[in-house]
């Protein structure tokens, strides 16, 4: 049994009860949906290790491996995707499961205190099937005419977040567990996601310096056609309004 069930129930009560995002200031861009989570994380007495600008996933608990990756993104606005700044997603790292809480919050707030709209927490699986690739940051010098500039090879990912991918999930709040993982009795299964992986995987890239052009080299996948199956959960309160995977992602 996971703790993202019980993290999920935690997060729509503090919603329903109106606890609200505090920001700190104008400049607090990050850390402000974080420490939201965070109390929620307080509030159930689940040690963890503080978050840090380069720490993946952001929440790792302590006696369970487990970890918490917040995405926050203001409303009206981009939804359809979101940028990794250093780590593709995934299900497990480090020997952790990784689930992924996407919420949703006001663009434009009146002031320094704004609710969660929408919550969606997901297992990284959903986002990626891949759990074996190594993120590492690569460079080499001889670039320009005196051949000592460093060119560094720093890659950013960006991923379809779930409400591109699901209906039912914009103005919801929905849990998507792989169906192998047990959920809490009192949550109500409002639908079944099926991911197909595809035929073909780049495994390499390369950057032409004077045309400016990327090229990329696909081998096929192992694991082809294989299907991984996510069950949607809402609580019992919520409208049961149905979670589907979508034929083409919004955005795509």
């Amino acid at each position: 049994m996971s703790n993202a069930a019980t993290l999920f129930k935690a997060c729509v009560q503090a919603m329903d009860r109106g606890d609200l995002i505090r920001r700190e200031g104008r400049r607090d861009k990050e850390f402000h949906f974080q420490n939201w989570f965070k109390g929620r994380l307080e509030s159930l007495g689940l040690n963890f290790d503080s978050p840090g600008r380069n720490s993946y996933p952001d929440f790792r608990l302590v006696k369970f491996a487990e970890g918490f990756e917040l995405k926050g993104l203001a409303y009206p606005g981009r939804k359809a995707s979101y940028d990794c700044n250093s780590q593709p997603p995934c299900g497990e790292h480090n020997g952790r499961q990784v689930y992924y809480v996407f919420g949703r919050y006001p663009k434009k707030p009146d002031g320094d205190q704004y609710p969660v709209l929408d919550l969606v927490i997901c297992h990284g699986s959903f986002l990626n099937a891949d759990n074996t690739y190594v993120h590492k940051n690569k460079s080499f010098r001889g670039f320009g005419s005196y051949g000592d500039i460093l060119v560094r090879d720093r890659k950013m990912y960006v991923a379809p977040t779930p409400y591109a991918l699901a209906k039912g999930t914009a103005h919801h709040r929905a849990l998507l567990l792989p169906e192998d993982h047990a959920a809490d009795d009192d949550l109500v299964e409002v639908g079944r996601l099926t991911r197909r992986e595809v035929d073909q995987m780049v495994v390499v890239y390369s950057f032409d310096l004077r045309t400016n052009e990327m090229t990329t080299t696909e081998v096929p996948n192992a694991n082809a056609g294989r299907e991984h199956v996510f069950v949607a959960y809402r609580v019992a309160e919520d409208q049961p309004a149905p979670v589907a995977l979508r034929a083409t992602p919004q955005g795509a």
